[in-house]
């Protein structure tokens, strides 16, 4: 059924008529919920999306994770047995594994009966981040940590253009033992085991399972966590299922609030997983996104789309005929940010000259920020002021900048000044040498991006700067991106761990074509990443991130636009869910309530 904006809009705000999807099937709890842009694989060295990075999060497990109450973010140990043994200068840390922990069954395996994890499975999988082979995109991320060796055996790999040697040692990387693992770094790194808590990235990986799927191992996804994939129909639907091998694990949390107490004894007593099959559908357009939860074939929907936050929350609370259903709404600020690259490298709008640092700023200045919050994201987000993200360390509320100025008439005056003027009198400036200037907006063919994509068309055209969109789907789109083939895209970004460092990360020379796709190479502030990275928190370490926030305003290599507003929502039967800030592990921390959901 195709339905116009107006009849959707009437649909939402109408009783529900439509039959529920059932999602207990034979008594099994089932779990449905849609993502809003379709997955890339599930190699956990392969991938950076979150949307992927959903599915593997609860399919391999970190070192390390978090309590899925506590706020603020409590790291604690997962297959680790404690947190690491840590020496003076943090340049050495011993982590020992928990026994008894065992990879899913697969026909990998021998007997096709999962091993035991050990610790050189966690060597072997940091090793496969730094073959070039699997071309990873986080392999910049794990080289910053400095393991002694590591970045050496790549070098050697494509120095001598042969295949890298999973069997050398490597000196910072070694297991003393075979529940023992021990990191030797380069420098200081006082926050290594955050970046050992993202499971969905670092998870441990079997070699085994790697040497038999090969260029496949994308769908074929083996690790030690609760879920283990199911089914995958790419782009279209991904099921996995409870994994029957999944070690004993209770619920525990150290959170004492009102609601994690109510929470804590729901689950109190109870072996995880609860639920026994998790079904993710990707759908791109909003409207049958929304329509399909409010019609019960999912039970979850995660970020309201914003053109139907107004219907769904009206005034700011739940919709009357919504909450007379019992649908439970989850409001939380979030730690991420929309933003827009610019490219550095492209011949007309990169650079480090006075000029085209001026076109940059000015781009910024004309963009209207409140009226995409108020007309596109519906009042879901505020003004962001810098790069860094809230609840992480460097941000600070009461820091204002140009980032987050709307001045379209000192647009218009700094491109004036710059040269950028109007020369043949058809109504958009000129490079100052004479040439065309055209700003080509990467996009995507959906209906909220076609809305983006009038605000930039008005913001342009109003500071004399003629725009051509150019669209694609979003995994091409970010493929061109690290390729440094778009001139600017806008796209999001949410923090993994709770160091303010992530951010920046998208703009250190190094990680130029992976996380730094604006491809921004500047000294002054790799020297100051460099020396954040080694700092243990405190106020030093502050001022640095303070001073970092400065030069991207000053260069203006990304405009950052907002931080959103999260809307969650959720049917009745749903229990336990509380939207975490740095990790994507859920579904083990649900459950459904199958006799509520039988009498919806």
């Amino acid at each position: 059924m195709n339905l116009n904006r107006r009849h959707t809009l009437a649909l939402a705000a109408a009783p529900l008529a439509l039959p529920a999807t059932v999602g207990a099937q034979g008594g099994r709890k089932v779990f449905r919920m849609a993502i809003q842009i379709a997955e890339t694989g599930f190699d956990p060295a392969r991938i950076s999306d979150i949307y992927s990075r959903l599915i593997t999060a609860h399919v391999f497990e970190g070192l390390y994770n978090y309590d899925p109450l506590a706020k603020p973010a409590r790291l604690r140990p997962c297959i680790a047995q404690d947190m690491p043994e840590v020496n003076a200068d943090f340049t050495e840390q011993v982590v020992r594994l928990r026994p008894g922990v065992f990879f899913q069954d697969d026909p990998a395996f021998p007997s096709g009966r999962g091993r035991e994890l050990v610790a050189e499975d966690f060597v072997y999988s940091f090793k496969r981040f730094a073959d070039p082979k699997t071309t990873s995109p986080m392999w910049n991320v794990l080289e910053e940590q400095g393991i002694l060796g590591l970045a050496e055996a790549r070098k050697r790999a494509l120095e001598g253009k042969r295949p890298f040697d999973y069997d050398a040692p490597v000196e910072g990387l070694r297991a003393v033992d075979r529940h023992t693992l021990v990191f030797r770094l380069k420098a200081p790194r006082p926050r290594l085991v955050e970046i050992l808590a993202q499971g969905d990235l670092y998870g441990a990986v079997a070699r085994e399972v790697v040497e038999k799927y090969g260029d496949d191992l994308p769908a074929h996804p083996v690790g030690t966590g609760p879920y283990r994939l199911a089914q995958w129909r790419r782009s279209s639907f991904i099921a996995l299922e409870r994994n029957p091998g999944y070690r004993e694990v209770y619920y525990e949390t150290t959170a004492t609030d009102p609601e994690a107490l109510r929470i804590a004894e729901h689950f109190k007593g109870k072996r995880l997983p609860l639920i026994d099959r998790v079904e993710v559908s990707p759908i791109e357009e909003s409207q049958p996104r929304w329509l399909s939860f409010l019609n019960r074939e999912h039970d979850f929907i995660e970020r309201i789309p914003p053109e139907f936050v107004n219907v769904a929350l009206p005034g700011g609370v739940v919709a009357p005929n919504l909450a007379k259903q019992g649908i439970q709404l989850f409001r939380h600020p979030a730690s991420d940010c929309a933003f827009t690259f610019f490219n550095m490298e492209d011949a007309q709008i990169g650079g480090y000259e006075p000029h085209r640092v001026a076109l940059r700023r000015a781009i910024s200045l004309g963009m209207d920020v409140q009226a995409e919050i108020q007309r596109v994201r519906r009042g879901q987000a505020v003004v962001a002021q810098s790069l860094v993200l809230p609840h992480t360390s460097g941000y600070d509320p009461q820091f204002r900048s140009e980032n987050g100025e709307y001045n379209p008439a000192k647009a218009r005056a700094l491109l004036d000044l710059y040269g950028y003027k109007d020369r043949d009198g058809d109504g958009f400036r000129e490079h100052p040498d004479g040439q065309p200037l055209t700003i080509e907006v990467a996009t995507q063919p959906d209906s909220l991006s076609r809305q983006f994509d009038e605000l930039w068309n008005k913001n342009l055209r109003a500071i004399g700067l003629r725009p051509r969109f150019t669209s694609g789907k979003w995994p091409e789109q970010l493929k061109q991106a690290r390729a440094g083939k778009l001139m600017l895209w806008m796209l999001g970004n949410t923090a993994a761990y709770p160091d303010g460092i992530g951010m920046l990360q998208r703009l250190y020379g190094p990680q130029s074509g992976n996380q730094n796709m604006s491809r921004f190479k500047l000294p002054a502030f790799d020297r100051l990443y460099e020396r954040i990275q080694v700092l243990p928190d405190g106020p030093e370490r502050e001022a640095l991130f303070h001073e970092a926030k400065r030069l991207q305003v000053a260069y203006m290599p990304m405009k950052v636009h907002v931080h959103r507003l999260i809307n969650d929502m959720a049917h009745p039967w749903v229990i336990g869910y509380r939207r975490q800030l740095f990790w994507q592990d859920l579904f083990q921390y649900l459950d459904i309530d199958l006799a509520r959901q039988a009498s919806a």
